[in-house]
């Protein structure tokens, strides 16, 4: 069973940044493909950015150019690094994990991921 716990999440202005750090335990995250995904109230969950084992990254459109997806294989910890936020990306940030090399086309659909952090909130203010 694979644990996540999220965090870095908080509160910036239009333009800021944050890094948001996601630790998996129990099983080695290099052979999971992981991702980030968010939610805002009344909407689903949203595919913002994903890395499989060989380190391809996937992102949203919305995010690219701006959000930066990373892992380390040897503390088991994957990164979201967020730069030129915006209001629109104010949610609640996710980090999932399936037992998949690749990811692929699954990469946003978070009904393909079983595991889950508790999430961490962004706000961005205008």
């Amino acid at each position: 069973q694979v644990q996540l716990l999220e965090s870095g999440g908080g509160s910036v202005q239009t333009g800021g940044s944050l890094r948001l750090s996601c630790a998996a335990s129990e099983y080695p995250s290099s052979t999971y493909c992981m991702g980030w995904f968010r939610q805002v109230p009344e909407k689903e969950r949203e595919g913002v950015a994903s890395i499989n084992s060989f380190g391809n990254r996937f992102y949203a459109d919305s995010v690219k150019g701006r959000f930066t997806i990373s892992r380390d294989n040897v503390k088991n910890t994957l990164y979201l690094q967020m730069n030129s936020l915006k209001p629109e990306d104010t949610a609640m940030y996710y980090c999932a994990a399936v037992y998949d090399r690749f990811c692929g086309a699954i990469w946003s659909s978070y009904r393909y991921f079983p595991y889950w952090g508790q999430g961490t909130q962004v706000n961005v203010s205008s």
